[in-house]
């Protein structure tokens, strides 16, 4: 099977001489190890150190010399909006609070449904509105936006989803009342592995 060597981030190579496409929605673009499915039915493999999105845009550049084209697919969304810049700014606050995946534009703030969060934001004085669109959201603060090379089968695991005995307790209880549970990568016995996204769980009060 075709292994993947390097991530070319979006706007840094030629869309024009993509080979093949990989199209999917959030999750499905958000990995470290498993097995790719191309729009023409190819499988690719895809083995990173640590778990990471495939924006829309991206190449993914194999060892045979083709790049591959990343399509995010629309997904269910809610578009948050404000009356101003400040509101907006205090809503992408209690969003981040919760760890939620945003994908943060000018005038508006993208989450993935849910009414819950939907309550909280039409409590806050906010607008929520249902739309469908492709889902990038920001990066954590150490993820980066450069390109990356495959790991090349190291399976390192030093992401959040690690298996080291390190029991730094990943389900941890914060004194201020927040809980953690972190996703971890699971691996499977052909060595395919997912990474979860989000799964916090957040006990506030």
């Amino acid at each position: 099977m075709t292994r993947i060597l390097e991530i070319l981030p979006a706007g840094s190579w030629l869309e024009a001489d993509a080979s093949g496409i990989f199209a999917a929605d959030y999750e499905g673009r958000h990995r470290r190890r498993m097995m790719l499915t191309l729009a023409s039915g190819e499988k690719i493999r895809l083995e990173l150190e640590h778990a990471r999105l495939l924006r829309g845009g991206d190449g993914l550049r194999l060892e045979d010399g083709r790049t591959i084209l990343v399509r995010a697919l629309p997904e269910e969304l809610m578009e948050v909006t404000a009356h101003g810049t400040l509101q907006l700014l205090q809503l992408a606050w209690h969003l981040g609070n919760r760890h939620l995946p945003a994908a943060i534009g000018e005038h508006a703030i993208l989450v993935r449904r849910d009414h819950v969060i939907a309550d909280m934001i039409g409590g806050l004085g906010g607008h929520v509105r249902d739309v469908e669109a492709p889902f990038d959201p920001e990066s954590g603060a150490y993820a980066g936006r450069s390109g990356g090379h495959a790991g090349g089968g190291h399976a390192h695991d030093h992401s959040h989803g690690h298996e080291h005995e390190h029991h730094h307790h990943h389900d941890h209880h914060h004194d201020h009342g927040h809980h953690h549970a972190h996703a971890r990568a699971q691996e499977t016995d052909d060595g395919v592995g997912l990474s979860l996204q989000g799964g916090h769980d957040h006990a506030h009060g």
